[in-house]
């Protein structure tokens, strides 16, 4: 397994609309290992494909003790909504605001082994399952937003110089990440 980098808003895979999973073998397995141990290891609730560079429909999930990955998600949501809650993102790092989330979420989608998943949530587990699926669609919890919380999270994204944040949270998670072909980061000895 790897650690993989997290791609940070500005890069164009966090706007595309990822493709269908269709191919289910090692490649896949590998894929979903390292976004699971990625997620953990920057203690992250969830983290989508594309936020490590593949636009594929997967996601990873951890939330209370709950955790798994989800395949070609599918939401059917509630028709009423949870109190909004602060959201943040690994991919715009240093930037919260409370986002307005439907109360409870049906997921359904397969495993790595193309079997049926379905899992119901609440609360925080919703939330972050709407969260991932809105990265397969190239939503941002940004877009979420409305009215002054929208124009303070833009005008916090301009005035952060995201380049230069990149540049350091990159810095600071290279410790950590690793090269799919083993060893060390890619380019160091293993």
């Amino acid at each position: 397994m790897a650690i993989l980098s997290i791609r940070i808003i500005g890069d164009p895979v966090l706007r595309t609309v990822a493709e269908p999973v269709k191919d289910f073998g090692p490649e896949l397995a590998k894929l979903v290992a390292d976004m699971t141990e990625t997620m953990e290891d920057v203690d992250g609730a969830g983290l989508a494909a594309p936020q490590v560079g593949v636009s594929q429909r997967v996601f990873t999930y951890r939330i209370d003790g709950v955790e798994g990955h989800i395949i070609n998600p599918v939401l059917e949501n509630s028709d009423d909504f949870q109190p909004d809650e602060v959201e943040g993102c690994l991919s715009i790092p240093g930037l919260g605001f409370p986002v307005r989330r439907f109360r409870t979420t049906r997921a359904t989608g397969v495993d790595l082994q193309g079997n049926p998943v379905v899992v119901e949530a609440e609360g925080m587990l919703a939330r972050c399952f709407q969260h991932e699926t809105d990265h397969l669609d190239g939503i941002l919890f940004t877009d979420r937003l409305e009215g002054d919380d929208r124009k303070s999270a833009l005008r916090a994204i301009r005035n952060a110089k995201y380049g230069s944040i990149a540049a350091e949270t990159t810095a600071k998670r290279s410790a950590h990440v690793e090269s799919s072909f083993g060893g060390g980061s890619f380019g160091t000895p293993g």
